[in-house]
């Protein structure tokens, strides 16, 4: 058995946070499903436009959308939602056979609409009622402006990862969202099962405090993060509000490690994996750390359900002179910013493509 299998023995679900063409039409995401445990999957901008922009998978595509008068973000949400439907029918099986607990993959809204509540919720319902498909998340980023339509989504019954949050306030806040939203449909007499995952972002912590802290603390903020999340995602689970909403019939909102793939040389290729081991949660990891962990991982213990060192390890790091609020505040802000950039570039890769097999002039950028 490898630690993949070992990771889903635990309880943990490992998802591959990558999806291209090719992984779908060659077999090797079943391969992952079949010898890696692998249970889902997650996309976001940066990976359709690295799939899009350095593959030819997508030109037959492209080239028939465009001569069908589409273009910008029609194009690519065709495209995304073509990948993403033919990978929720792999996994629908373990959607199943979990109650709907696994088995999901994710399409995120344009990260463009980050500060706009109401463009965020219109499209997120939009995207949902295009898939038609059970076990497909739509992400909406945990920011100011996402945080109600998140609560307005699950409201809407349309299933939500939440991305790009980094602290254990920015989970609490998207916790409240997903629970308001459950606790409005049981007020409503409508059906509380509505699926989400609480996505925290975990490496980039460490790309950013690495160069300010000495040599003893580099790659253990994200880490202890995630600890001090994990225990509140615990306390929350135990309160007693959440347990009137089980009782009611509504399914956890699940805590999910994300950016889990080691930024650092010097770290250990599978750092992340290892140390966020922990039943009830999910890993989703870039398709290079999924392939390394299978190969040479260790699965030696699980996350501590009361945080562990996490708070001593987080003083020592304000003793450093790292301010984690704020430096939460300041990578939710890069997050967006760098999907917004992915999304612009992304688009012109589609316009560039279009009008080279095509053999027309670019249209305009979206």
């Amino acid at each position: 058995m490898n630690a993949a299998q070992q990771l889903h023995q635990l309880g943990q679900s490992l998802w591959l946070d990558n999806i291209t063409r090719e992984l779908l039409t060659s077999g090797t995401l079943s391969h992952y499903i079949t010898d890696f445990s692998v249970t889902g999957l997650t996309s976001n901008p940066t990976i359709f436009e690295h799939a899009i922009g350095n593959t030819d998978f997508y030109d037959d595509a492209i080239r028939q959308k465009t001569l069908e008068g589409k273009s910008g973000k029609t194009l690519f949400f065709e495209l995304a939602l073509e990948d993403l439907v033919q990978a929720a029918d792999l996994f629908r099986p373990i959607h199943d056979a979990t109650g709907g607990i696994d088995g999901w993959v994710s399409l995120e809204v344009s990260p463009l609409l980050a500060d706009d509540t109401t463009a965020s919720l219109k499209a997120a319902m939009q995207l949902h009622s295009r898939a038609q498909h059970p076990n497909l998340f739509i992400k909406i980023p945990g920011t100011c402006a996402g945080i109600p339509a998140i609560e307005e989504a699950i409201f809407a019954g349309v299933p939500v990862n939440v991305t790009l949050l980094f602290s254990r306030e920015h989970y609490l806040a998207a916790a409240e969202a997903y629970m308001r939203g459950i606790e409005r449909r049981i007020a409503a007499g409508l059906d509380p099962t509505v699926g989400s995952v609480a996505s925290l972002f975990v490496s980039r912590w460490d790309v950013a405090s690495n160069g300010k802290v000495a040599a003893a603390l580099h790659n253990r903020l994200g880490i202890a993060i995630a600890r001090r999340t994990y225990k509140a995602y615990g306390e929350l689970l135990a309160s007693p509000r959440w347990l009137k909403l089980a009782r009611a019939g509504a399914r956890p909102q699940r805590l999910l490690w994300g950016s889990t793939g080691s930024k650092d040389p010097a770290a250990s290729d599978t750092l992340y994996l290892e140390a966020l081991a922990a039943p009830n949660t999910i890993n989703t990891a870039p398709e290079k750390t999924l392939l390394a962990f299978a190969d040479h991982g260790r699965v030696s213990g699980t996350l501590p359900q009361d945080g562990g060192d996490a708070e001593a390890v987080l003083a020592e790091f304000a003793r450093a002179g790292v301010d984690d609020v704020a430096l939460a505040a300041q990578l939710q802000r890069e997050g967006t910013e760098s999907f917004a950039k992915s999304w612009r570039d992304l688009l012109a890769c589609i316009a560039t493509k279009s009008a080279v097999l095509t053999q027309k002039i670019p249209p305009d950028r979206e």
